[in-house]
């Protein structure tokens, strides 16, 4: 199964950074119950394999991928989490390999159209557009929308509450990366009713 079918329907994925592996659970039934049904936690702490592992395990509901994923040895380090997908910032030729041998489901990123054609030439028609309002946003997105019909994405970084029906609105966005929805402040004061709130908006997207 592709990373485009497995999120098929789904709209907005949080990205989270995780510092404490004992709210991972509390927060992905949190996200769930709010409407939210995939989480992408990121591989930028000691405590992100133990997050994940411990969702996979604890809320098997919860469409739970790894973030942040730039070498080919983290490809299996998350298999054996038990992420359902994964999420690259980039793309190189070892990382991809890795992802192919390991059967994950996958969403490499892509800025330049170059890039998004090396992609589509692997299998990925889904694919991470990040950063994504420092590189030209919903109106990059909408311009390169004509000239390569058949790729779609997943933008990341940057967008808020405030711009994301920007995006939604494109025919070429399956979905995007909401680091909104559960910030580093939020997680540190264990405020997860500001997370369930914003969960719930997202969800009506």
């Amino acid at each position: 199964m592709s990373a485009a079918e497995l999120l098929r329907g789904i709209r907005v994925v949080p990205v989270v950074v995780i510092d404490d592996a004992e709210q991972a659970v509390p927060l992905a039934r949190t996200l769930l119950e709010a409407g939210l049904g995939a989480i992408e936690v990121t591989l930028r702490t000691p405590a992100a394999m133990d997050a994940i592992r411990r969702i996979v395990n604890e809320v098997p509901d919860m469409i739970t991928g790894a973030g942040s994923v730039r070498k080919a040895a983290q490809v299996a380090a998350i298999a054996d989490a038990g992420a359902h997908f994964g999420v690259s910032p980039g793309a190189s030729p070892a990382l991809l390999d890795a992802v192919e041998e390991a059967h994950l489901p996958f969403i490499p990123g892509a800025i330049t159209p170059s890039e998004t054609l090396c992609l589509l030439e692997r299998g990925y028609g889904l694919q991470k557009f990040f950063p994504a309002e420092l590189s030209g946003g919903a109106a990059y997105l909408k311009g390169i929308a004509a000239p390569i019909p058949e790729a779609a994405f997943m933008p990341t970084g940057g967008i808020t509450a405030a711009n994301a029906r920007d995006y939604l609105a494109l025919d070429n966005v399956a979905c995007l990366g909401g680091t909104w929805i559960a910030p580093a402040a939020s997680l540190a004061a264990a405020d997860f009713e500001g997370v369930a709130e914003r969960a719930r908006a997202a969800s009506l997207l």
